[in-house]
């Protein structure tokens, strides 16, 4: 297993070197992710490689998102959380911004007869009321559109910060209770829960990040308490099938205790494993 500097674990190579049609073979379809979080991350440094504007790179990456989100339909992984736009994120130059903003509804409209045809429903997170109102409404078209498909979830955070969202849903669940709709004996982890943006969903089994950093950044904080993570030094715009496959065959290489012991996890048949 690779090293970072300070002991930070890397990318395992589990299924490293093997072609995608054999990395698909030696998937176990039925040990696969529920819910998978990626964080895009590398499109600007990919731009700069190749003397190009750093949209050039966000543009690029769009081709990644489309190859990820078939992979997924097609192996039946139920969700997708993709980290777009944080929080922190506005305070990159406003020129960036505007072309982000101008992508994201390009993608949106392009995408929306795909979304539809195979059943996918489209919801975003975050603090969006912050996004330009031709976005908001771009946004609001294509989650209505798809609110009743349920083959698969396909959610953009956008605007999102994982502890803010934390504060949001606390300030949601006193308000409840200065209402009397929710006494203190009602305040649990599973409740807290009902009050995420992600509520609904299962938590991500599999937390993907590309370009080689090694942190989660403020994304799904509650949410990826057990979350395997999975680190690659790919850039976001060369992350494509046969890349995703490798990090499902690396999750599978993985045992999932959740707190038990290995005498326990066969005890109950392997429930703990990926």
């Amino acid at each position: 297993m690779e090293q970072k500097k300070g002991g930070m674990k890397k990318t395992r190579s589990a299924g490293k070197g093997l072609s995608e049609k054999r990395l698909a073979a030696l998937l176990d379809k039925g040990r696969l992710p529920q819910h998978v979080a990626i964080i895009m991350d590398g499109n600007g440094r990919w731009a700069e490689m190749r003397g190009l504007p750093r949209i050039a790179g966000h543009r690029e990456g769009i081709r990644s998102v489309k190859e990820v989100v078939t992979a997924c339909r097609k192996l039946g992984i139920y969700a997708l959380t993709i980290y777009a736009f944080s929080l922190e994120n506005w305070r990159r130059p406003p020129q960036e911004i505007r072309e982000l903003m101008s992508l994201l509804k390009e993608y949106l409209k392009k995408e929306l007869p795909t979304l539809m045809k195979h059943g996918i429903r489209f919801r975003t997170i975050g603090r969006i009321e912050r996004l330009p109102g031709s976005v908001i409404r771009q946004i609001a078209e294509a989650e209505a559109a798809t609110r009743g498909n349920d083959k698969m979830v396909l959610t953009i955070a956008l605007s999102y910060g994982g502890r803010t969202e934390i504060v949001d849903a606390v300030r949601k669940m006193l308000s409840d209770f200065q209402r009397g709709v929710l006494t203190l004996d009602q305040v649990d982890e599973v409740r807290l829960g009902h009050y995420l943006s992600t509520a609904g969903l299962p938590d991500p089994d599999l937390m993907i990040r590309t370009s080689g950093e090694a942190r989660i950044s403020n994304f799904l904080l509650w949410q990826m308490a057990y979350t395997e993570l999975y680190f690659t030094k790919t850039l976001w715009p060369d992350f494509r099938r046969p890349d995703f496959l490798q990090a499902l065959q690396d999750f599978q290489s993985r045992k999932r205790r959740f707190g038990l012991v290995q005498g326990q996890i066969k005890k109950q048949g392997g429930a703990g494993q990926g």
